[in-house]
């Protein structure tokens, strides 16, 4: 039997510790571990947890521990964090088992000295009835960054833009896993086709009302065991990436430069709405995402998708396109679900991006015919990334 625990332990470190992302190392620990079905939910609800929790469990673990969180070892702070999201949030988890095996990992992990410290902080936490303090809502700032677990420099900031009320209803937004959305092929099969094939694989499978071909899909295993997936009758994206694709508005016959295509799926989702008819220049200027759209076009029987290494901030030539998308780098607020350890990094470069992004907005438009569309789309909330760089 895997041991679960362990794995989403060194899962976490390499997350918080070492700047991995959590959604490839959790698919690298599946793959080494080859873990499957039940070991998996539970690897992806602990990693997935305490990362959209940990402000929230440093909150609470501050409560019950005489010791600074900021002089607590690395390791056995991750195992605090393991044990109490257990007991916090995993119901179908016993009180005894979630202390229990968190004394133990320690030991495995050779944190000798830890243990008995993590015992005491979740038995004291556990006898007083998972008691806690959450901060005053007078403190708007202070009270979202510990309720939703982020930073308060994003809470200020978000405020300053949207106001409170909308704020904490986005913030609110950012917890629990989002659902796989995926956009049907319609190049090789049809959405109801595809839903039935879905539902007799025990697929969970539901509509999305205001787009016409995507699903949102649960229970799914891992998606390289589907057929369909393998014979590309779907990829994944989700929904706003396949708004902002709708906007953009593709025809069959024209042709469509994406200047900043990777991962490709703006890209996929426009060659399958023109029929597979016309052009589509896709650009980024690292070559494995070159090779990672190439591949997802082969699968989907794409041979419209034509993909480059390009600096989109560079003045190299495009060709004459009717329509042009410039999906800029960004810093990542608005797919928190999705990727929850982008709240914590502290090197993101974040005040450089709307200078990156005028630049390529400015280099593309040079490209463009006086008659053609431009969509400009990010995936952050952030004022500066998106209303003030329109307005300069």
């Amino acid at each position: 039997m895997a041991n679960v625990r362990n794995i989403a332990y060194h899962v976490l470190y390499r997350v918080l510790y070492e700047d991995a992302y959590s959604a490839i190392a959790i698919n690298n620990a599946v793959r080494e571990e080859k873990l499957s079905g039940v070991d998996i939910s539970f690897l992806s609800a602990l990693v997935y947890g305490v990362l959209e929790r940990k402000l929230t469990l440093e909150f609470i673990i501050r409560q019950y521990s005489s010791i600074r969180i900021k002089k607590i070892e690395k390791g056995t702070l991750i195992v605090l964090y393991l044990g109490m999201y257990q007991l916090i949030y995993l119901d179908k988890v016993p009180d005894s088992a979630a202390v229990n095996e968190s004394v133990k990992l320690c030991k495995q992990l050779k944190l000798y000295k830890s243990s008995g410290f993590v015992n005491a902080i979740l038995r004291n936490f556990v006898r007083a009835d998972k008691a806690y303090r959450l901060p005053d809502r007078q403190n708007i700032v202070k009270y979202c960054s510990v309720v939703y677990s982020c930073p308060e420099s994003m809470v200020t900031e978000l405020i300053a833009t949207y106001g409170d009320d909308l704020t904490e209803k986005a913030l609110q937004g950012i917890l629990g896993r989002p659902p796989i959305t995926v956009r049907v092929n319609t190049l090789k099969t049809d959405k109801a086709a595809l839903q039935s094939a879905l539902t007799a694989q025990g697929v969970i499978v539901n509509d999305i009302s205001f787009l016409e071909n995507s699903l949102n899909l649960s229970a799914t295993g891992s998606l390289e065991k589907i057929p369909e997936f393998r014979q590309g009758h779907f990829f994944v994206e989700d929904a706003a990436s396949q708004l902002c694709a709708e906007i953009l508005g593709a025809q069959p016959g024209e042709t469509i430069a994406d200047v900043c295509a990777a991962p490709g799926g703006k890209s996929l989702y426009s060659a399958i709405r023109m029929e597979n008819r016309g052009e589509i220049y896709s650009y980024d200027i690292h070559e494995h995402k070159i090779k990672l759209m190439r591949e997802n076009a082969d699968r989907l029987g794409i041979s419209i998708m034509h993909t480059a290494i390009r600096d989109a901030a560079s003045n190299h030539r495009l060709p004459v396109c009717d329509r042009m998308l410039c999906d800029v780098p960004c810093s990542g607020w608005g797919i928190l679900r999705r990727k929850p350890e982008i709240r914590y990094k502290t090197d993101t470069n974040i005040d450089i991006l709307p200078n990156l992004q005028y630049s390529i907005l400015c280099m593309s438009v040079e490209n463009l015919p006086a008659d053609s569309v431009l969509v400009y789309s990010t995936c952050t909330l952030r004022k500066e990334e998106n209303h003030d760089i329109i307005r300069r």
